[in-house]
């Protein structure tokens, strides 16, 4: 095979950050792809990246560590890495073969060369969405799983409470709670995640287009998007690096498989600008995320609340005995006096925290001693042995129906910066991943 390149968008870090990160502090550019075809010898692997996932502890990698973190620091001119769901173009390994579909960790580039590709694992239920293994079926669906099952022990008829409960991982403890017989709250930072009843689209550009079919219209109430674009699975879609994705459509929709969402101002089409929210299994855009899609038994948003440890009286009037901790800071602080007596709370991050020079402090931490608590903090790679079992598991509940999940994807690496930086200020609705490339 005659070794060819071709050329390679990355995503680099520009400099080391601190404080609040922003788009600036990464860079989009053009460079050579690795060779197509690994050297005789090799046992390399080259994969065209499909999807990347966009998760909080990459900050974390951001910043220069005098004392090294639980994980490397990225490199200021080098290109970011993260989980992503690949396609092997070329090996020289013997257990993968070009066109094999893996996930693992990859770069946020077009293509990347992988020197360890026993790293990789294979898809091994391409019937369900790929980009599931950067989420539900990948490390936050392992992460819900073990911080759910292995800390917080659950027994039927406990009372859950889930902060940042509309995330990656939070979405996914909360049904598996459900499952288990809990009662289950969480509180996330806007009405349309907790218990919006519709994500609708404007009067004003109230254009719906299936794009093998043509165009009807919508109705809908005003919100920031514009207009809905539907296509059929099989329909090529003529903006590079526009990944089909399957899920649920605006009125159902045959084999129409996605909803995309656009500003206005958008010139169309212009690669990175459309943004997806894709639920899988009902007729809208967002139908009552936390309550009606996802079946949490109550739901709030803690930006309204001026007392949270009020609120969480009103929610808990018997307390909390599992706590599942996404966000740190004033929440933990607020729900340490309403934990019930040996109380469980399982520590997953603490995102209120990450870009914070001076974390805040924690006044409440007596009531871990008087209620006889148990706090442990956890990493997932602790418990990659579960996996197998996990993912079988959630698979076969993700084709039950059992659990659903909710994607919101940006397209095209021009569009990843802003991504990764909207988690921080809660802009995106449930997981957030970039599709790179069609296939």
């Amino acid at each position: 095979m005659v070794a060819t390149t071709v050329s390679n968008k990355r995503v680099i870090l520009k400099r080391y950050v601190t404080g609040f990160p922003s788009e600036e502090d990464m860079e989009v550019v053009i460079g050579d792809a690795p060779l197509m075809a690994v050297p005789a010898g090799s046992e390399a692997v080259v994969v065209k990246n499909l999807y990347i996932s966009c998760d909080p502890y990459m900050r974390n990698r951001m910043t220069r560590h005098e004392v090294p973190s639980y994980v490397t620091d990225y490199v200021p001119g080098e290109v970011l890495t993260n989980y992503g769901v690949m396609k092997v173009i070329s090996s020289g390994h013997p257990d993968f073969k070009a066109g094999d579909l893996v996930w693992g960790i990859t770069g946020w580039e077009g293509y990347t060369l992988i020197d360890n590709p026993e790293s990789l694992s294979k898809i091994n239920h391409p019937d369900l969405p790929l980009s599931y293994y950067t989420g539900v079926l990948g490390l936050p669906g392992l992460t819900a799983y073990a911080g759910f099952f292995e800390i917080c022990k659950p027994k039927k008829g406990d009372y859950v409470f889930i902060s940042a409960a509309s995330g990656a991982v939070g979405q996914i403890v909360g049904q598996l709670a459900k499952i288990t017989g809990c009662y289950v709250i969480g509180s996330a930072g806007s009405d349309e995640k907790c218990n919006h009843p519709e994500h609708n689209i404007s009067r004003s550009r109230n254009t719906c287009c299936h794009w093998a079919t043509g165009c009807c219209s919508l109705q809908g109430e005003a919100s920031s998007a514009s207009a809905v674009w539907l296509w059929a699975a099989s329909a090529v879609w003529p903006v590079a690096g526009v990944v089909r994705v399957g899920g649920g459509v605006v009125g159902g929709g045959g084999a129409a498989s996605v909803v995309w969402l656009w500003p206005a101002s958008a010139v169309w089409p212009v690669a990175g600008v459309v943004r997806t929210v894709r639920v899988d299994g009902i007729g809208g855009v967002v139908v009552n995320l936390l309550k009606t899609k996802f079946g949490f038994d109550d739901a709030f948003n803690y930006k309204k609340e001026l007392d949270l440890d009020a609120a969480l009286k009103r929610y808990f009037p018997e307390g909390i005995d599992i706590y599942f901790e996404n966000v740190g800071g004033a929440t933990l602080d607020a729900v340490l006096p309403n934990m019930r007596l040996r109380g469980r709370i399982a520590a997953c991050g603490m995102i209120s925290q990450y870009n914070l020079a001076n974390p805040d402090g924690v006044h409440n931490l007596f009531y871990i001693v008087t209620k006889r608590l148990r706090m442990e903090g956890f990493l997932v790679f602790d418990y990659n042995e579960m996996y197998h079992r996990f993912e079988e598991e959630t698979a076969a509940y993700l084709k039950e129906g059992k659990i659903t999940y909710v994607e919101d994807v940006v397209v095209g690496l021009d569009a990843a910066p802003a991504a990764l930086i909207g988690l921080f200020t809660g802009r995106n609705v449930g997981k957030q991943l970039v599709a790179v490339s069609q296939e």
